[in-house]
């Protein structure tokens, strides 16, 4: 998954600002970090956006 769809799809789940402040500051227990972090950690996208479906229960068609 390539970071602009990465993006895209936060940005459609929570909308362009919670977005941004969430990846900053909610820290993900799959990945004992926050999305920020992580994508700073090299972690791949894909792997981040399934840490945050788990996390926030989204239905299967948006993982």
């Amino acid at each position: 998954m390539r970071l602009t769809e990465f993006w895209a799809r936060m940005n459609e789940r929570f909308g362009s600002g919670y977005a941004v402040s969430l990846a900053a500051d909610y820290r993900l227990p799959l990945l004992g970090s926050t999305v920020d972090e992580a994508l700073a950690a090299g972690v791949d996208a894909k792997e981040i956006w399934r840490a945050v479906c788990a996390e926030f229960e989204m239905p299967a068609q948006l993982r």
